[in-house]
């Protein structure tokens, strides 16, 4: 990890704070009663881990305005004080960089989109490192330190290292972005897949909150696919749990870019289908909105390409179902402005290929701006700042 000092510590050397505290975000204001069977504690052990949280700004109470009595614990909700700190956000994207400045409770203050016209290293650092500052800047008018800043970019990212293994949209390889931006921005960092960081968003403050077993999966430019197994955001012993988009979906298919054939990304990925579109139409086909449109307009041999894309998507959200069973399917992505040319095909290939009970998952669609993504990455920020202190040494 990278050497930069933070300012400020979480107040909370325990994983008991870290959970109370989490429970407190995403379902608070709650009572120490109800914080203790949501997280699994004993009351004894929710009023201990409080106690440094409250005094240090981090959790504040409630009070209902009528004198309470002094005995036994107090019955006045806690909430999380979101004006204690704030956190950056960063979705790196292929073309440019959107950003977020939140709250403690990671509600966006600001936000800002700035365009990128290289994809190396060191364009996409110094970009990332002049939307932090123009944030921090923002940060000081509203008169709250910032304590971290998350960056979310897609392919295989090892959060652990803070280094982006591979990334096939920015072309990069073994990239330890974590330390080279700590190093020009002076904040701690978290790097961690895109996908997993909407996923860590969705799981506190979405349409995961209070489920204990989730997936959320994304189509657009990838079919990415963020994985929540017993209340925990997986990633594998290696980074790359949950990459539904390589799975092989038709073994005689189109090649992929990981080197096979049929996978969902070749057959439901945006470069695919406009690819698809331009063989099935003979017309030169620019971009998605082209395809989408042609689409839209009833050209012969570009419905079929999405409906295909449609089968391939309820396939992959099928495996998914089978293996790990969750109580409900997210959707979500650029690729959702498709979503009525294949939403019939995505459910018919679902509940074709989707064994038993698993076809009772529920499968929603939740259309999200490239913000929703930069405030998961701003939620990893946060994440890491209120588990830092137990980590192994610690």
């Amino acid at each position: 990890m990278h050497s930069t000092r933070r300012a400020e510590t979480f107040p909370a050397n325990t994983p008991a704070a870290s959970q109370v505290f989490t429970t407190v975000l995403s379902h608070g204001p709650l009572t120490r009663l109800e914080a203790a069977r949501r997280a699994g504690l004993s009351p004894a052990a929710v009023t201990k881990a409080v106690r440094p949280l409250i005094e240090a700004g981090y959790l504040a109470e409630d009070a209902d305005g009528e004198a309470r009595p002094t005995l036994g614990r107090p019955a006045n909700p806690l909430r999380v004080n979101g004006d204690r700190a704030l956190f950056i956000g960063a979705k790196v994207t292929g073309d440019e960089i959107i950003g977020v400045l939140t709250d403690l409770c990671c509600r966006v203050r600001v936000s800002r989109r700035v365009p990128l016209s290289a994809r190396d290293t060191r364009h996409v650092l110094s970009a990332v490192t002049a939307l932090a500052q123009d944030l921090l800047t923002e940060a000081q008018g509203l008169g709250t330190g910032v304590l971290g800043l998350g960056i979310a970019v897609s392919g295989d990212v090892d959060r652990t290292a803070g280094t982006v293994r591979y990334s096939p949209f920015l072309e990069w390889y073994d990239v330890p972005l974590a330390e080279l931006a700590a190093a020009t921005t002076g904040l701690p960092v978290t790097v961690d897949n895109d996908v997993r960081a909407l996923t860590v968003a969705e799981q506190w403050f979405g349409a995961g909150v209070g489920l204990s077993d989730f997936a959320v999966v994304t189509v657009g430019a990838g079919i990415g696919c963020g994985l929540v197994v017993h209340g925990r955001v997986v990633a594998g012993a290696h980074g790359v749990a949950g990459e539904i988009g390589h799975v092989t979906v038709d073994p005689s298919g189109p090649p992929c870019h990981c080197g096979n054939r049929g996978c969902v990304e070749a057959v439901a990925g945006d470069a695919a289908i406009v690819r698809q579109v331009r063989a099935a139409t003979g017309l030169p086909v620019a971009g998605t909105g082209e395809a989408l449109a042609l689409a839209h307009q009833g050209v012969a041999g570009a419905r079929e390409v999405y409906a295909r894309a449609g089968e391939a998507i309820g396939r992959g959200i099928a495996t998914v179902a089978n293996l790990l069973g969750p109580e409900r399917v997210i959707i979500s992505g650029e690729g959702l402005a498709a979503y009525d040319l294949f939403a019939e095909q995505i459910r018919g290939a679902f509940d074709a290929a989707a064994f038993g009970s698993a076809a009772r998952c529920d499968v929603q669609t939740r259309p999200l701006p490239f913000e929703q993504w930069a405030r998961g990455a701003a939620a990893t920020a946060i994440q890491s700042f209120i588990t830092a202190d137990q980590r192994p040494g610690r």
